[in-house]
């Protein structure tokens, strides 16, 4: 049986209608488009059965493969909503707001059942931030975060409380995913000196720090990411500071832990200072990608023993997506850099394309594995909004610009269940696409006309490290090469081509008077105190040699440069004298 085509809801101020994803691209007859201006938010559930969209008067709920409508609320002023992951409840928020006379407001989260269409409860939800309960995916556990403490619900049973975390100020927790035991992860900011932690837990055994599973603490944190992996056995968390002490950066200082569910815990250790743009899981659960420092950032995929496995060296870059089945690694560059993609192979490490989406404001993999989608979406930016559909091997499959007094809000791909889609051989060779690949040549620096006909100078403000394999090599023992070590080896051979280009560009000159040290052998007095200055004036006659020869390049020498230059006489004189022994 052939897999499904994945559709791609498209929102925005032309209303609301789904595209048939590859190869066909053609509007979708199985969702009747929506053509209200006021479309508010869309979301597919974790299967992509159903869709749902708020039109600003009510919220709909549709069978995607069956085409139908399942339910229509009556709640014109949602503005988030989320399905269970087994589609048996619609989580709904509106904006909370008290009352005229300053009476408190009535609930603004509700959760509807998606059989009957009931509402099975209704909270008092202030925030907007961390709204949606979050379900384990067996939906035996829902929780949410209510006064500094986590509440946790049973089978979908919202009139009993089953289970309570309580620390002294709860601010974040994320559920971990797939099977039972269900782990969670709770953040708790640090007070009064005291320190931030993060804390892992498994479901319900909550009695106290002795019961958690791993613990880690760190000072310099005013917020927190936590990332599961897929296998919830590990939790990455970006710990961020708003502001940098130091005024390195504008963006605050970030720091990356790792804490594994059998108690280990680490600082993973980044080379190249900086911010911490993203940190992205593999779907296999055994690494992760993350692209950090300051530009030309880095990218570096590391193990669960938080070693570097490969450096994908620098370049402009600040997000990391892995294709769903893990064999494919974008790095892309978006927002305020030019849009630049690159697409790895990392089963073998090999650069697979160099695409350019430019100006794009949204990336996101097909299910199927094979495709991409990137776009450029309202209100981050007005103009030339649009979409394209990719090859990974950076064809473009289909292009999609809205007239130019339209918007386009938003782009979300119907998502499927692992193993829908098998994993396909990464291919090399570009695939035939609907528009020619446009290569765009490198950005040149302005220069006068009367400088064009010479040849360009050097002016780069950096050297852009090239990517290396960080796995030790079968039958060495020598650790790998640190980067530091590298770039000195560079420096200093580019110095080294460097004096011998101006020395042969000298020789082509007047001839030069040599100096004795490359006639005479070299040749001990039996002194140590005589043959220590004939070794500091060869020492010093060599220098003036190199000054010689920067003045017939061409260098304008200093004073104290000249001076030495004139003392060469003396010292030759000096040197003979010492050598013959008089």
């Amino acid at each position: 049986m052939a897999p499904p085509t994945p559709l791609l809801a498209v929102r925005g101020s032309e209303g609301l209608y789904m595209v048939n994803g590859p190869p066909s691209f053609t509007e979708s007859v199985a969702f009747q488009r929506d053509s209200g201006k006021n479309c508010k938010a869309v979301a597919f559930s974790k299967d992509g059965s159903l869709f749902g969209w708020c039109n600003g008067e009510k919220v709909n709920v549709v069978n995607v493969t069956r085409a139908e409508l399942l339910h229509s609320f009556d709640l014109p002023k949602t503005v988030c909503f989320e399905f269970s992951p087994k589609n048996n409840v619609l989580a709904t928020w509106q904006a909370y707001a008290t009352a005229k006379d300053g009476t408190a407001g009535v609930p603004n989260l509700q959760l509807h059942d998606l059989r009957t269409g009931k509402c099975l409860k209704s909270f008092v939800q202030k925030k907007m931030q961390n709204w949606c309960p979050c379900w384990a995916e067996d939906e035996s556990i829902c929780a949410r975060n209510v006064n500094n403490e986590v509440h946790f619900f049973e089978n979908n049973n919202f009139n009993t409380i089953a289970n309570k975390l309580h620390l002294q100020k709860v601010s974040d927790f994320v559920l971990s995913p797939g099977a039972q035991p269900t782990k969670v992860a709770v953040y708790v900011p640090g007070s009064k000196g005291a320190p931030s932690f993060v804390r892992l837990y498994q479901y319900p055994n909550f009695g106290g720090p002795q019961s958690a599973l791993a613990n880690k603490s760190f000072f310099k944190a005013d917020k927190v990411t936590m990332l599961w992996n897929k296998k919830a056995t590990a939790v990455l968390v970006v710990a961020s500071t708003e502001v940098d002490k130091t005024g390195a950066s504008y963006y605050g200082e970030q720091t990356l832990h790792y804490l594994a569910a059998s108690g280990e815990s680490a600082v993973v250790q980044l080379p190249k200072n900086g911010p911490i743009y993203d940190v992205a899981w593999s779907p296999n659960s055994v690494e992760f990608c993350a692209v950090y420092g300051f530009m030309p950032a880095k990218a570096t995929v590391f193990n669960l023993k938080c070693d570097p496995v490969f450096d994908f060296g620098t370049g402009p870059r600040n997000a990391a997506y892995y294709s769903p089945h893990g064999h494919i690694l974008v790095l892309a560059g978006f927002g305020n850099l030019r849009g630049q993609m690159e697409v790895w192979d990392v089963k073998n490490y090999k650069l697979i394309s160099k695409p350019v989406a430019s100006d794009s404001t949204y990336f996101a993999w097909c299910p199927d594995g094979e495709h991409i989608v990137t776009a450029t979406c309202a209100p981050r930016l007005r103009v030339g909004n649009g979409y394209k559909i990719w090859h990974y091997t950076g064809s473009v499959l289909h292009s999609h610009e809205v007239p130019a007094d339209q918007e386009m809000w938003q782009v979300s791909w119907q998502p499927f269940l692992d193993g829908v889609f098998p994993e396909r051989a990464v291919r090399y060779q570009a695939v035939p696409g609907e528009l020619p690949r446009a290569e765009p040549g490198p950005a040149q620096a302005y220069r006068p006309p009367a400088l064009r006909h010479r040849p360009a100078p050097s002016s780069r403000l950096h050297e852009d490290e090239p990517p290396q394999n960080m796995k030790p090599q079968l039958g060495g023992s020598d650790k790998p090469v640190s980067k530091i070590a590298l770039k000195n080896q560079r420096k200093h051979e580019a110095k080294k081509a460097a004096k011998q280009e101006a020395r042969a560009d000298a020789h082509q000159g007047p001839a030069q008077v040599r100096t004795p040290q490359n006639t005479v052998p070299a040749m001990t007095t039996g002194d140590p105190e005589v043959d220590k200055k004939i070794k500091n004036l060869k020492k010093k006659l060599k220098a003036i040699e190199q000054l010689k020869e920067q003045a017939a390049a061409g260098k304008q020498l200093e004073k104290n440069q000249v001076e030495k230059i004139q003392k060469e006489a003396a010292l030759l004189k000096e040197l003979e004298d010492l050598e013959l022994g008089v």
